[in-house]
């Protein structure tokens, strides 16, 4: 019950935690102290639904159709090897570092909403995340089993949303240097690597069953 939680919050977190344009706004956005926690919520609301979709809707349609779900976990597995090495390739290159001098003008609730929503579903990486990946990373689970797992996803991404709009200002100093991008890049790589090692050995499962 734990394990299975605790592998819901981890692949959703691994996933989410990227460096990327959403998670970028929301830092600025934190440091700003414009609209945060409209933003930080909306950016969970659209994952509070396409990890649904992608556990309890794709994911179970995904289970008739073990061929698919074997090219699916195959391509998976092998996007995130090749982010992994590209967050490695960032890290060993450095030169990264947060400036506060780069700063959107300020924008109305209902302008700042719409940017957020614009970032965030327009980037078609999340849908890879989490009608994909994430779905098929639960797809062998049981029905009971999914709704642990879906709690751990929803927390990962609530707790870093909500963690990393309001703790934005106490990471400013330390996101001035290259370095702390560098480790945070290194992390990201490793995360990467262990759930594409965990998707390879799902799809080695599934092909000795075809």
């Amino acid at each position: 019950m734990l394990q299975t939680l605790l592998t819901g919050f981890v692949v959703s977190g691994g996933l989410i935690i990227a460096i990327g344009a959403q998670n970028a706004f929301v830092l600025k956005q934190g440091l700003l102290k414009q609209h945060v926690f409209w933003v930080c919520l909306t950016c969970f609301l659209c994952d509070f639904s396409l990890i649904g979709l992608g556990v309890l809707g794709l994911g179970g349609i995904m289970e008739r159709y073990p061929t698919l779900q074997l090219l699916l976990a195959v391509f998976g597995a092998v996007f995130l090897t090749l982010y992994g090495i590209r967050s490695f390739i960032s890290s060993y290159k450095g030169g990264q570092a947060l400036s506060e001098d780069d700063r959107p003008a300020p924008h109305s609730l209902q302008k700042t909403l719409a940017f957020t929503l614009a970032i965030t579903l327009l980037n078609p990486h999340v849908y890879l995340d989490t009608l994909v990946l994430i779905g098929i990373s639960a797809s062998p689970l049981t029905l009971e089993q999914k709704y642990l797992f879906l709690i751990g996803a929803w927390s990962a991404s609530a707790l870093w949303f909500f963690g990393l709009g309001y703790g934005a200002r106490l990471l400013i100093p330390y996101f001035k240097k290259p370095i702390t991008w560098q480790l945070l890049d290194a992390g990201i790589g490793l995360v990467m690597w262990g759930i594409a090692v965990g998707l390879f050995r799902y799809a080695y499962q599934l092909f000795g069953q075809l």
